[in-house]
């Protein structure tokens, strides 16, 4: 198959001239330049250092004793198997604990959790308090998952955490905050309910601010509500941005919430880890389902996670799979918060080897075992292609990612590649091999329809909500001529090992 880069000379000018225009449609704020985002007098030298070369900390820092942190946590830390700290930690730890306000950029996948968890922990064993931190996260997944970090690191001493998102009951949370825990992982929108609904609620003692996901927060229209938090809690505390990327919303948010913050940066600009192998296949668009399964195929026994542009397509992908004997679980933001739990901790737990998940899933989750990352819709912000490709290849650990390019996407590609500053390389695949499953994947594509069309009328019925996630497909599988598919064990095993 050609390369996109050379589909045609008017595209590359075409991309050239778009690179350059500052004002581009699509593009998010700070893309477009090198140096643009980066403040005055801020240190640059990071631009030209090669991944795993900043190291001036790292040889005088062992451990987490070395950082400062307080030998109950170092325990803590034993016991959730963090050896040594990471880079962030390294840098950020000690400037926390001094008490200053700390902006953390470090690629995803690089223990920003742990970087501001231990000095809130810290002070918390210093002078306990109730409602003494706020984290403030993008997604209700990711809020889950800093709250069981909370709950690891803080057992031992103690330490009581709250959720806060939508899709859950408000009168449970407000019961669960009128026992005012110490600490409040929430999503915004939710949090910003209860500041004005719940009686007895507020934040006027809070001592710790801490935003996630920074960019992703901003970038979900979530700045009126971030505002209003601002509004209600003391201008005596110390706040955090961690985040992957740095836009100039988060900047504008950097001058209005801290005061005289230590940036720490561990990365070279748009960094993906060195241990990730990228690739990029360039298909026609209407063989996209086809490849997918091909390549699902060839390296089957490993664990899946592929990103669809819309909660209708994963909700699709994922009914086709199943309809050919894959074990595939959806994950978007039009299933219910159980479902969305229940999704990702089959996918966890290993009972289900390919999650289709939207953005929603893009961000911090960590999911240790995750071998490959599926771009089957190309992502339409540039950045969003190192978060996502960032769910795999995390600590240390290697992985694979490969970005379907079709006729459509060549301009987004190419802006994805200018970004992260190298050239892909072609996934290697048999084109011939991929046209023999064209009957059996058109076949599983009709019948998914059918159960897409089928499950929206359930919707409008009570009881809808139980199929949601498309478990209930057996009976469709069962209906697709020649049985199961090659190599599947029962219908519903997977695939059989690739070469």
């Amino acid at each position: 198959m050609a390369d996109p880069r050379e589909a045609s000379s008017v595209e590359e000018k075409k991309h050239t001239h778009r690179a350059e225009d500052t004002h581009t449609e699509d593009m998010e704020p700070s893309e477009d330049t090198h140096t643009e985002d980066i403040e005055p007098g801020e240190d640059t030298h990071t631009e030209d250092i090669e991944p795993g070369e900043d190291t001036h900390t790292e040889e005088t820092h062992k451990s987490f004793r070395d950082l400062g942190v307080t030998e109950v946590l170092c325990e803590a830390c034993d016991q959730l198997g963090w050896k040594k700290p990471t880079k962030i930690q390294i840098e950020a730890i000690p400037v926390a604990l001094e008490g200053r306000d700390v902006i953390g950029l470090a690629e995803t996948g690089s223990g920003k959790t742990g970087a501001f968890a231990l000095p809130i922990l810290q002070s918390l064993l210093a002078s306990a308090q109730r409602l003494h931190s706020l984290v403030l996260t993008p997604t209700r997944e990711l809020a889950f998952q800093i709250a069981e970090q909370f709950d690891a690191l803080g057992s031992s001493i103690g330490v009581k955490t709250a959720v806060v998102v939508g899709g859950i009951d408000m009168m449970s949370q407000a019961l669960v905050l009128a026992k005012k825990p110490h600490v409040v992982i929430a999503t915004p929108g939710r949090l910003i309910d209860h500041l004005e609904n719940t009686k007895g609620f507020n934040l006027r003692a809070l001592k710790y601010l801490v935003m996630d996901e920074a960019d992703r927060i901003l970038n979900m229209d979530f700045e009126s509500e971030v505002d209003k938090v601002l509004k209600v809690i003391p201008r005596d505390r110390r706040t955090f941005l961690f985040s992957a990327t740095m836009t100039k919303k988060v900047q504008k948010l950097q001058r209005a919430a801290l005061r005289d913050p230590v940036k720490c940066s561990v990365s070279t600009k748009y960094a993906t880890v060195d241990k990730l192998q990228q690739y990029y296949i360039f298909i026609p668009s209407k063989y996209k389902d086809c490849y997918l399964v091909s390549i699902l195929n060839e390296l089957a026994g490993n664990s899946f996670m592929v990103f669809c542009g819309t909660c209708n397509n994963a909700q699709r992908v994922a009914l086709l799979l199943r309809n050919l004997g894959i074990t595939a679980i959806p994950l978007h933001g039009q299933m219910s918060q159980n479902k969305r739990l229940g999704a990702l901790n089959k996918f966890k737990s290993k009972s289900r080897s390919v999650l289709l998940a939207t953005d929603v899933a893009s961000r911090g989750l960590d999911i240790p075992h995750v071998d490959c990352v599926i771009n089957f819709d190309i992502p339409t912000h540039s950045k969003d292609y190192i978060h996502r490709v960032g769910r795999t290849a995390r600590a240390g650990r290697s992985g694979k990612s490969i970005t379907f390019v079709t006729q459509y996407d060549v301009e987004l590609f190419q802006r994805i590649e200018t970004l992260i500053g190298k050239k892909l390389p072609a996934f290697p695949t048999q084109e011939e091999e991929v046209m023999m499953l064209v009957e059996r994947v058109s076949e599983a594509q009709r019948f998914a329809r059918i159960e897409m069309k089928e499950s929206s009328e359930k919707r409008k019925r009570p009881r809808a909500a139980e199929e949601e996630d498309g478990e209930q497909s057996s009976g469709v599988r069962k209906m697709i001529k020649g049985g199961s598919f090659r190599g599947t064990r029962g219908g519903g095993g997977g695939f059989k090992r690739g070469r």
